[in-house]
């Protein structure tokens, strides 16, 4: 799962689609196909086609409402095309078609020599309807430090509002979840008559992989699952964080620009948070939606959080270095816009959050989290607002069974980065020992999201290698060292 989605502005701040948007017309299972023109980000254009399909809000309640799935279909270049190949982006509440239209747009175009391509928007995300956003926003004040139970005390509220008003309008809020989006594959492989179909999953995206894997098998023909989220992976494991801020911690100490300024970065941030905790500082920084000056307040919660939220990011961990160094010598202001944006955000879609409380954890999982978070900087800050937020929700836990382990002998490529925070190396080693068809291309120097798939052309290379059923040039492929921001 992607929790950076809890730093993000970029959201609608309105509900898009109705839940009553589907006429009583349309059956569930019924595809409607039409040319589309699409435009890759760049300036690139190809033809392709929309699909439109319609299947049950609720499974269990098969005269219940409908939605639609929206797809971006994009036809194979290859002589004998094999199974339609399916991407399943992250988050949860990333959207399909969106990711064709970014870097990984080579990608896609690319992947059509296995067979066509499908850009699918999950049910609640992307140009899929109803695509439900809540938008209250979390008004934190602004002339007081972060706090953690302050924080999810307005959380919880906000979501509740919106949980209730959905529910007002007809939306089954328990049906937005892994196990209903795993049966949604399976409708779309039965509606385009496909006898099977592959899956290319990223992040949450795995997560969903692996569900459609344990109920549909027999309709899927390989899968990649890159940035490893197991069935019991949902929550993070500080400890997993700690070894990757460790891990930055020594590549900083190779870099002599680095250590000629910050010699220890962990003891750095320990430093910066004591100070904030003693003496909290106000920042005046300018709100980038009315360009009106406000003042932020910055506490020791706010600079773990935001740091917490990063870490996995390749950018931002390049940036680490520069920004600490400005904190040590008194300018906030880069933390001050940060926590801005955090503490004035709309809660965003609503899938993002049910999805996540739906997969849930293990009593073991959380009894390790709650074990681990004394013993680290960041304790379990990349986690928030989960567990707590899923009270407002109020949706059902998938239990027990959903999260046990994987077991299957369908063609799987696991791609992990070493410095992938979110779902490190060990996920996928521990995902795999259900996979005896399987092999695991490990990335040294990878981060989280793009760096999975563009970091190095030999990704490509791989993926398209497996996709064949052909032998795997390689199974890691090691980064140019890490080149950090100039410390002012």
């Amino acid at each position: 799962m992607n929790r950076q989605r809890f730093l993000a502005v970029s959201v609608a701040f309105f509900w898009l689609g109705f839940p009553g948007a589907l006429t009583a017309q349309r059956k569930a299972g019924e595809l409607k196909l039409e040319p589309y023109s699409f435009d890759g980000g760049r300036g690139e254009k190809v033809d392709a086609e929309m699909g439109r399909l319609t299947v049950p809000e609720s499974r269990t309640r098969p005269s219940g409402r409908l939605v639609e799935l929206r797809f971006v279909r994009f036809k194979s270049t290859a002589a004998a095309p094999g199974s339609p190949v399916v991407y399943l982006a992250g988050g949860p509440g990333g959207s399909g078609i969106a990711s064709a239209r970014s870097g990984r747009f080579p990608l896609f175009m690319a992947m059509r020599d296995v067979g066509d391509v499908i850009a699918l928007d999950q049910r609640g995300t992307g140009l899929s309807e109803p695509r439900l956003v809540c938008p209250e926003t979390l008004d934190y004040p602004l002339d007081r430090p972060g706090n953690r139970e302050e924080m999810l005390h307005l959380m919880t509220g906000k979501a509740r509002s919106c949980a209730e008003s959905f529910r007002s309008q007809g939306v089954d809020l328990s049906a937005y979840n892994t196990s209903e989006s795993a049966d949604d594959l399976e409708s779309l492989r039965a509606a385009l008559g496909a006898p099977k179909i592959s899956l290319w999953s990223i992040s949450y995206g795995t997560h969903l992989a692996l569900a459609a894997l344990r109920r549909h098998e027999k309709g899927i023909d390989r899968v990649i699952l890159a940035g490893v989220e197991g069935p019991d992976h949902t929550a993070k494991l500080p400890g997993n964080i700690q070894k990757a801020l460790e891990t930055v911690n020594e590549l900083m100490k190779k870099d002599p620009a680095v250590t000629s300024k910050i010699p220890d970065f962990i003891s750095l941030i320990r430093q910066l948070g004591a100070r904030l905790d003693q003496d909290p500082v106000t920042v005046e920084t300018t709100e980038p939606r009315t360009r009106e000056k406000v003042k932020v307040t910055l506490g020791r919660f706010d600079l773990e959080l935001i740091l917490a939220q990063s870490l996995g990011d390749s950018g931002a961990m390049l940036a680490y270095p520069a920004l600490a160094y400005r904190m040590s010598q008194s300018d906030f202001s880069f933390l001050a816009q940060r926590v801005l944006q955090l503490r004035r955000y709309p809660l965003g879609l609503m899938m993002s959050y049910t999805m996540d409380c739906a997969s849930g954890a293990s009593l073991e999982r959380m009894a390790g989290i709650l074990r681990e978070e004394k013993q680290t900087v960041l304790g379990r800050l990349i986690d928030l607002p989960f567990p707590e937020i899923c009270q407002a929700w109020g949706v059902p836990d998938l239990g027990a069974a959903f999260r046990s382990p994987v077991k299957s002998r369908v063609p799987t490529l696991f791609i992990s980065g070493t410095l992938d925070a979110r779902t490190p190396v060990s996920n996928a080693d521990e995902v795999r020992q259900g996979f005896p068809e399987s092999a695991h291309l490990i990335i040294e120097g990878a981060a989280h999201s793009d760096d999975l798939f563009l970091s190095s052309p030999q990704i490509q290379q791989v993926m398209l290698e497996f996709m064949k059923g052909q032998k795997l040039s390689t199974t890691r492929i090691t980064l140019p060292p890490p080149r950090f921001s100039t410390i002012p």
